[in-house]
């Protein structure tokens, strides 16, 4: 962990504390379960004749228990051994000895993702805390439009005036739009001297203009004709790659002359060739970076997630530059942390068990998967390198493609001839543009060996397993201050339409021969495997559980039969455990990261309600496509602001503007458990031989699912505004759990 220095760059801490909980809970909720579980094989034991429920729902409940058993089995892999981690990035060398970071910011739609945002991005990672000689950015325009590349252009002026502004008074908020709509002043330096005053007030003006060209561009291109086409041209567009330079005649400082290299990259898309989504953008980033800049470091950000404080690329370094790590560490990951998160956040769009609890546990193991954002990795980890002896130069053209100039970048010795001084060369660019055309990876192993992962649409998380897989290790950095902003989704639609490609892509690994249950343990450790896999299986093992138990209880309640054991048998208590265990460790959590008692009915909900969804939905399209009737499709989620419905977000109130396919089940649930509450109650009163003992069970499942999911019934019956559930939705629902009511008393009973 040492430097040049004797004073270590990082520390790890691990959490004994936290870890002691987690292996105790596990020991002794493992008993309960296992005791769950004699109780119910016990009955397939039984002679026919001697089984007072029928055979079918009680299969269909100890299965769905089963399934939730194995999901909370893989999730204890994550609490074995949860660590964080400080740095000290004040200890790195001199500037001069800091190696290059490519930066790769990803966009698809300026209609989905507004143009000012994305070049907040783009200034924000110019002015990150590093030499400017050695930051290279790159904006890959999946979408082709020249509202992006001329909005670049407007960046790269403006930036110019930002990038010195931040170094001369050392401003830690370097996303422009983050810094002016601050009260108050968050960073170091004299901001109370008049210079100071002065020179803010002029920056803001430029931002001010800045903002009305971008605005005034995209004016312009909506009237043009061009704009009816624009669909089909983000689809059907050759290659555009565009170094930004200075156009202008103003005289320009001494500081304003290093400024960092800034490409924009359109790469070549057609109808007829898959382009595979993020990434394939990716991959076309590696070679024409390598092309340009070769640095064997790459930050990769999302296009709504700016840069929240300069010094992360030097906290990183602390990792890459440590000699007892380095050579096998792939990347440091960074959490995602959102600017736009309400104080009830009744979306979970945190995802605070993810990056507080989850890839903490993964950091203590072999390191955590790829987020999708807010990682530095090592490019010799995507690429490998070769060296000139024994050089294969036809098996290296297998791998990588024809382009030899490309292939030489893969040496370690490499020095590209492209320099950030405005004379780069016009031959190096058109092979750049080859290496972004739609047929330069036809006929190599872009995507299966190298690079970014094709195989599912989740190529954050198999790209990391596959990473993993060969050795190569990762680490978690969750630093007071964030250092990526970005914004979540604050609206159920886009919510669950993100889940249900996230659970395909995840399904589809699952139900793959790189099921990281067969394919991990060979190549990684037990436990890390056991993490991989959770994540794989998380759709599976919940959404099928979930309907289960949203369903089968109430069915056999309607009807009279019992499925849990009476109140003053010893299993009951068992079952009662379990329920009390879960919920108390789930609550511990919340309350160790900081969260309340809302937090946790907040994120219940949300899960039962992704469960019986976008988990659903994504289970099933993964095994559709796995059938070849079903293509992968991928949909940037929306990043323009509704201000009503971010309202709503904020009052904590439920917006169902959401697809009927993503309504009628949780309203069908809803219905389903108010009959059954009913009726349970009903018969409880109505039986006075003492079998309503064997009924509470039940009737407590219908209640904490009414409970924990008032806000679907608020929204079915007592709201009237246009963000409720529809009235056609309601009736739609009311056909299906009639429809499954009916079913259940014939095939149950």
């Amino acid at each position: 962990m040492a430097s040049s220095s004797s004073l270590p760059l990082h520390l790890c801490h691990v959490h004994k504390f936290t870890m002691i909980i987690n292996r105790s809970h596990a020991l002794l909720h493992s008993i309960a379960v296992a005791l769950l579980i004699y109780y119910r094989a016990s009955f397939l034991f039984q002679e026919s004749k001697n089984r007072t429920v029928p055979t079918l729902p009680w299969l269909l409940v100890f299965a769905s228990e089963l399934l939730l058993s194995l999901a909370w089995l893989l999730r204890q892999a994550y609490g074995w051994r949860p660590v964080s981690r400080t740095v000290f990035p004040e200890r790195l060398p001199s500037d001069d000895k800091l190696p290059a970071i490519d930066v790769f910011v990803c966009t698809a739609d300026p209609n989905k993702e507004p143009t000012v945002e994305v070049m907040n991005t783009v200034i924000s990672a110019m002015a990150l805390d590093y030499p400017p000689e050695k930051l290279h950015v790159f904006l890959s325009d999946d979408g082709g439009s020249d509202i992006t590349l001329r909005g670049t252009k407007e960046a790269w002026n403006f930036a110019r005036s930002w990038v010195p502004f931040c170094r001369r008074y050392d401003i830690k908020t370097s996303c422009p739009e983050a810094y002016f709509s601050c009260s108050e002043d968050d960073d170091h330096g004299d901001f109370k001297s008049s210079e100071f005053k002065a020179e803010r007030q002029k920056i803001e003006q430029k931002y001010e203009m800045f903002k009305e060209r971008v605005r005034r561009v995209r004016e312009e291109h909506s009237k043009s004709a061009e704009v009816a086409a624009t669909v089909s041209n983000s689809r059907d567009h050759p290659s555009v790659i565009e170094v930004i330079r200075d156009n202008s005649n103003e005289e320009l400082t001494e500081d304003q002359v290093k400024m960092p290299l800034l490409v924009y990259v359109s790469r070549e898309k057609r109808p007829s060739h898959r382009h595979n989504f993020k990434a394939g953008a990716l991959n076309v980033l590696l070679r024409v970076s390598g092309m340009m800049s070769n640095s064997p470091y790459i930050l990769v950000l999302d296009c709504d997630m700016y840069c929240n404080d300069p010094t992360s690329a030097r906290q990183s370094m602390c990792y890459h530059f440590d000699p007892e790590i380095s050579p096998s560490l792939a990347f440091v990951q960074f959490p995602q942390k959102f600017r736009n998160i309400s104080k009830d956040d009744i979306y979970d769009s945190e995802i605070r068990a993810g990056f507080r609890i989850l890839w903490h546990g993964m950091d203590g193991l072999e390191g955590p998967a790829l987020s999708g954002t807010n990682f530095y990795i090592k490019r010799e980890a995507l690429l490998g390198s070769v060296t000139q002896e024994g050089i294969d130069l036809m098996e290296l053209k297998r791998s990588f493609g024809p382009s030899n100039e490309f292939i030489k970048t893969l040496r370690r010795d490499y020095k590209p001839s492209f320099i950030n001084d405005g004379e780069s060369s016009s031959m190096l660019l058109e092979e750049a543009k080859v290496l972004a055309s739609c047929s330069y990876e036809n006929q190599t192993t872009w995507g299966t060996k190298v690079g970014f992962m094709y195989f599912c649409v989740v190529e954050d998380y198999f790209t990391s397993f596959t990473l993993h897989c060969k050795g190569w290790k990762s680490v978690y950095l969750n630093p007071p201050r964030p250092q990526f902003l970005g914004t979540s989704t604050t609206n159920l639609s886009d919510l669950l339409i993100q889940g249900t490609r996230w659970a395909s892509g995840l399904t589809e690994v699952a139900i793959s021969r790189f099921c990281p249950l067969i394919y991990g343990p060979l190549r990684m450790s037990l436990l890390h495997s056991l993490c991989y896999a959770e994540l794989a299986f998380w759709p599976l093992l919940f959404s099928l559980p979930l309907w289960g138990f949203a369903l089968i209880p109430q069915l056999c309640l309607i009807n009279g039969i019992p499925l849990y054991p009476e109140v003053s048998d010893p299993y009951f208590s068992i079952f009662l455990f379990i329920f009390i265990s879960a919920l108390s460790k789930n609550l511990y959590e919340i309350f160790a990261t900081g969260g309340q008692i809302r937090t946790w009915t907040n994120e219940r909900r949300i899960w039962m309600i992704k469960s019986v969804t976008s988990d659903f939905y994504g289970c099933v399209d993964a095994i559709l496509s796995k059938l070849g009737m079903s293509e992968a499709s991928f949909l940037p989620t929306s990043k323009v602001t509704d201000d009503e419905q971010v309202k709503r977000y904020e009052m904590g109130v439920f917006d169902f503007q959401a697809p009927t396919m993503l309504l009628a089940p949780l309203a069908t649930i809803i219905l389903v458990n108010i009959a059954s509450l009913v009726g349970g109650v009903v018969r409880m009163v109505a039986m006075d031989n003492g079998d309503w003992k064997m009924m509470v069970g039940q009737i407590s499942l219908s209640f904490y699912i009414l409970i924990a999911n008032y806000a679907i019934i608020e929204g079915m019956i007592i709201r009237k505004d246009k963000a409720s559930i529809p009235s056609y939705v309601t009736l739609l629902s009311v056909v299906f759990s009639m429809i499954i009511l009916s079913i259940g008393s014939i095939v149950l009973c």
